[in-house]
């Protein structure tokens, strides 16, 4: 059965992001091929996977279109601030927004690279799933970075989401 992933700020070709980020590879090119490889592991060609945003930056569009084409499922992106005119035209994209919702096992997901301070369904169930912060902003409940840089350098499956916020609550009650 088809699965439903999310990931965020791959910045692929960045080689700022191995300082800012502190990401832990040792040139770009090792970034991008455990980027891939990681993202390869769980996503299976059928799957559905949403990228919240900076895919890339640097590469020509050619290098960018090698990447995604490299990467499985069905992709849709949710476009980021480094996303340009060059990204948002790849032919790999199922789809292209700046904002999306969508239901998910029976819970609302609202999704955008930026993290939200008041979302629609905020109060009634509906998570806000984001990029942009790197795992450096701390969380409104219902509120979940599904960057690379917090989830392991990978995607991040919705029933590993839907778990984190009932646990997230859990712990607050």
């Amino acid at each position: 059965m088809p699965r439903l992933w999310f990931t965020s700020d791959t910045h692929f070709g960045h080689g700022g992001s191995l300082g800012l980020f502190k990401r832990p590879f040792d040139s770009v090119a090792a970034m991008t091929e455990a980027l891939v490889e990681n993202w390869n592991a769980r996503v299976a060609p059928e799957d559905t996977i949403w990228h919240l945003g900076d895919f890339a930056i640097g590469p020509k569009p050619d290098a960018q279109g090698a990447i995604l084409e490299r990467l499985n499922g069905t992709k849709h992106l949710v476009s980021g601030n480094n996303d340009g005119p060059a990204t948002l035209a790849l032919e790999g994209w199922a789809s292209v927004q700046a904002y999306a919702e969508m239901e998910a096992e029976g819970r609302k997901l609202v999704l955008c690279h930026y993290p939200f301070r008041s979302w629609n369904g905020q109060h009634k169930g509906a998570l806000n799933l984001h990029g942009h912060s790197h795992g450096k902003l701390a969380p409104l409940p219902r509120q979940i970075d599904v960057g690379v840089d917090v989830w392991d350098f990978a995607p991040v499956a919705v029933e590993t989401l839907l778990e984190h916020a009932s646990s997230r609550r859990r712990r607050k009650s």
